[in-house]
């Protein structure tokens, strides 16, 4: 008979009151995959907008994508992690998710090490977001020593360690986030924090490399105007960047969806186990709180990330 397990489910798109706790007929690792009892699973704003049907999934579905947790048993082919192994990494996005549930079945080069320098809740905030950041500056922008790199919604999930990595390619940094963040940016290293409320970046702020558009709407168009001829543009939110302007203005337009990684991952866990990547935990909630997890999120006010835990 088929082992089961909970997961936190939705059947139908809407608010958070959709998600529900059920149990599921635990998956089996396949070869060259692992089974992954999860410790805690992070929660991204990438969850919430598939939630209410805004995503690439369609109903029923078990959304999340950051894991951390405990290698349990192995499929043929896997020679780099064993059973008991504390592991993290992100499934593959957006069509692998499931970690909000109490076990994963992923490719294993899909994780890597946890470093013990750091606990569960804390590995389980950094990969997608972790990923996404270093994706964005290091592989698309290539960010250099030096440059100026401009990061919207600096405090944000993926915001706030997009200003860690930067930093460590010594990078100067300039993040937009509301005045009473601006402390927190400060901690983390940014140069020059901006208030968007009070003033237009776009008039503020000049000759940068590298801007990182976490936001959309016009703020990938109004980030046109702060590059330097030859700089880069990168948008996370997958918005219609006007081509024709960027190619105008001199620079490089770009859109990014992110992906497993192995090598990045283990850049990251490195950084993480050094000291110089932490993820800022605004709140942690038990998986049956998804619903909760998901109402904090939507409130806009969240600074760092949101884990859930699985006991």
């Amino acid at each position: 008979m088929a082992e089961v397990m909970r997961a936190v489910r939705q059947d139908v798109a809407g608010g958070p009151e959709v998600l529900g706790v059920v149990e599921v007929e635990r998956p089996e690792p396949g070869p060259t995959e692992v089974l992954v009892r999860v410790r805690a699973a992070g929660v991204n704003p990438t969850d919430w907008k598939h939630r209410v049907g805004g995503g690439f999934l369609v109903p029923p579905f078990v959304l999340g994508w950051d894991v951390s947790g405990v290698v349990e048993k192995t499929g043929v082919g896997v020679t780099i992690h064993r059973p008991g192994d504390e592991v993290f990494g992100m499934l593959r996005y957006p069509f692998g998710g499931g970690s909000h549930a109490e076990y994963v079945v992923a490719p294993s080069r899909t994780f890597v090490a946890k470093p013990p320098e750091i606990d569960h809740v804390q590995a389980a905030a950094l990969p997608l977001a972790g990923l996404t950041a270093w994706q964005a500056l290091v592989d698309t922008a290539e960010v250099k020593r030096g440059q100026r790199v401009l990061i919207h919604a600096a405090a944000g999930g993926v915001g706030h360690l997009a200003v860690q990595i930067a930093k460590h390619m010594g990078a100067h940094v300039i993040g937009t986030a509301s005045a009473p963040k601006h402390d927190f940016l400060r901690g983390l290293g940014v140069d020059e924090p901006i208030d968007y409320r009070e003033t237009d970046f776009a008039d503020a702020v000049a000759d940068v490399d590298v801007v990182l558009d976490t936001i959309g709407g016009d703020y990938g168009p109004r980030s046109l105007r702060t590059l330097r001829r030859g700089g880069v543009l990168v948008s996370l939110v997958l918005s219609r960047l006007d081509a024709i302007d960027a190619e105008r203005a001199g620079v490089r337009a770009e859109s990014l969806l992110v992906e497993p990684d192995f090598h990045a991952m283990t850049r990251l866990a490195a950084l993480a186990a050094a000291g110089s990547l932490r993820a800022e935990i605004d709140s942690v909630f038990p998986l049956e709180d998804a619903a909760k997890a998901h109402e904090r999120g939507e409130t806009g006010r969240v600074a760092g990330k949101i884990v859930l835990t699985v006991g």
